[in-house]
């Protein structure tokens, strides 16, 4: 199975096909340009270059959230938009479970995180051994000191990794928590993860349509919260 995966969830923008558990193609770029002008040009020259076409794609994967609003909403779109076409299935994919894919050669706790403003991470937390993952915890959006009391419990040997990783890595040290910063190319999101995730989703019988395909945002956006505060309902 050949599954196509897309990547828009923050400010970089990628792009992935997988088959059997193995990337055969994959393009990154993360040149300050919008998504909605780079996203499709992107995965068209790395089908190109790999010698596909979506006529060779059995499977859109994307990493659905959490996220940039924005991002997510237009990498969820692309891919419903080329599933439909093609009338092929999906696989939303958790966005830090896709870090976390990244780095799985690590044993040890994976600390998944992303700068979610606020003075807030989005985090996920993984159990990483001989290769395999576990998960934690499911993604959640919380404060830095939260992060520190769960885990200061914690005694394993653990890797920060995602955008927020930097960020969290400082915080962490300082508390006194002992812990190791993944590499650079390991601290922003990238499209293999997501196909990696998805190619085991699929074998268990966890994709959807693209119509009930979702983005998953973990909070309210900016225009939600000022409705609420102002006493109004989200539906009017």
């Amino acid at each position: 199975m050949k599954i196509l995966a897309l990547e828009t969830s923050a400010k970089s923008v990628s792009a992935a096909v997988a088959e059997d558990g193995v990337i055969l193609a994959a393009a990154y770029q993360n040149n300050g340009l919008t998504h909605s002008r780079t996203l499709m040009p992107l995965v068209d020259s790395m089908l190109c270059n790999a010698s596909l076409t979506l006529d060779d794609i059995d499977l859109i994967a994307v990493a659905h959230g959490p996220g940039s609003f924005t991002g997510l909403r237009i990498g969820v779109s692309a891919a419903k938009g080329l599933a439909w076409a093609k009338g092929l299935p999906c696989c939303g994919v958790s966005t830090l479970e896709a870090m976390a894919r990244g780095v799985s050669d690590f044993d040890g706790l994976i600390v998944c995180a992303m700068d979610a403003r606020r003075q807030q991470i989005y985090h996920a937390l993984f159990r990483s051994e001989n290769g395999q993952l576990t998960r934690l915890c499911d993604d959640c959006a919380i404060g830095l000191e939260e992060l520190v009391d769960h885990l200061r419990r914690l005694p394993q040997p653990k890797l920060v990794v995602g955008d927020g990783a930097q960020l969290c890595y400082d915080h962490l040290t300082a508390a006194g928590i002992s812990c190791r910063l993944a590499s650079p190319d390991h601290r922003f999101q990238n499209a293999a993860g997501a196909a990696l995730a998805a190619a085991d989703m699929a074998r268990t019988g966890h994709t959807c349509t693209a119509q009930e395909l979702q983005p998953v945002y973990l909070r309210l956006s900016q225009a939600e919260r000022e409705r609420l505060a102002k006493g109004l309902s989200l539906t009017e």
